[in-house]
């Protein structure tokens, strides 16, 4: 058993999650921003449990991968949503929602007052795809999130391929990306009253509607974004996708948003690999 971390040690000592142990998540270098002039931003991607048909085990590392390819991000996954309860949280600039409480209970109600100081107060929040759906029974979710998953509507299209309508480009997260096609499953079930800033929408070809794919807002003093986009691993394979969520997390953490620029000269070969926290006990 390798040594734990301080931070791991902290959650430990906390007893709000079990030990964590620490294993590397696969990065080839950062994008070139000059961000090594400063420390990095810690970005912490929250799963741990889904619906069935998402499988996070999979998804997580190629997210945290995305991000991290921003070398001013420096991005950790938790398998477990009840950190969300734990002070350690504090030690974090954004919040990646991936996670869906299916049939069970959402992490309690400290996780839930300790996601809304942090966002209040200052930080990031990044909900990806059926995270929309998490925090069923909490109201202020659906401020939070902006908009929210409706279980009594029709959920998505067929998967398939479909083109996402860039809308805002005017937007530090959106300025100069271009209207791209992705294969995923085109959400048609969200609800919500917050006013948000639409960055992308994609038109059904069930309803030939136009719904939502990306947007953001501030909350208190913070920042959300959140895209419905990312179903499985080829979805969030995509380059545009990643640019696009590698954007988007930047803008909740306070950061310039940067382009990838097509080719790897365009990154600072400085090797940066995340971190990888599984819940297992410590020995």
């Amino acid at each position: 058993m390798r040594p734990l971390t301080p931070f791991a040690f902290l959650c430990a000592l906390a007893g709000l999650v079990p030990a964590l142990a620490v294993q590397p998540v696969a990065a080839e270098g950062g994008l070139d921003s000059g961000a090594q002039k400063t420390p990095a931003k810690r970005v912490v991607i929250v799963t741990g449990q889904d619906y069935p048909g998402h499988k996070w085990r999979l998804t997580a590392p190629v997210l945290a991968e995305a991000l991290g390819q921003d070398a001013r991000m420096q991005v950790a996954v938790v398998e477990e949503p009840e950190f969300l309860a734990s002070p350690a949280l504090n030690e974090y600039d954004v919040i990646v929602l991936h996670f869906m409480d299916w049939e069970q209970p959402d992490p309690g109600a400290e996780a839930r007052a300790n996601l809304k100081r942090f966002v209040e107060g200052g930080k990031g929040l990044f909900i990806v795809h059926f995270a929309c759906g998490a925090f069923q029974e909490w109201p202020e979710f659906r401020n939070l999130a902006g908009r929210v998953w409706d279980p009594e509507l029709r959920g998505h299209d067929p998967r398939g391929k479909f083109r996402v309508d860039i809308t805002k480009t005017e937007h530090p997260i959106t300025r100069g990306l271009e209207s791209f096609e992705t294969v995923d499953e085109l959400y048609t079930c969200l609800v919500g009253e917050r006013p948000v800033e639409l960055l992308a929408t994609a038109r059904s070809k069930v309803d030939d509607k136009d719904y939502p794919m990306a947007f953001a807002f501030s909350y208190g003093k913070g920042r959300v974004f959140n895209s419905p986009l990312g179903h499985d691993v080829p979805a969030l394979s995509r380059p545009a996708v990643a640019e696009l969520f590698r954007r988007g997390c930047a803008w909740t953490a306070f950061l310039p948003p940067i382009s990838n620029e097509a080719d790897a000269t365009k990154r600072n070969g400085h090797e940066k690999p995340g971190t990888h926290l599984s819940p297992r006990q410590a020995e």
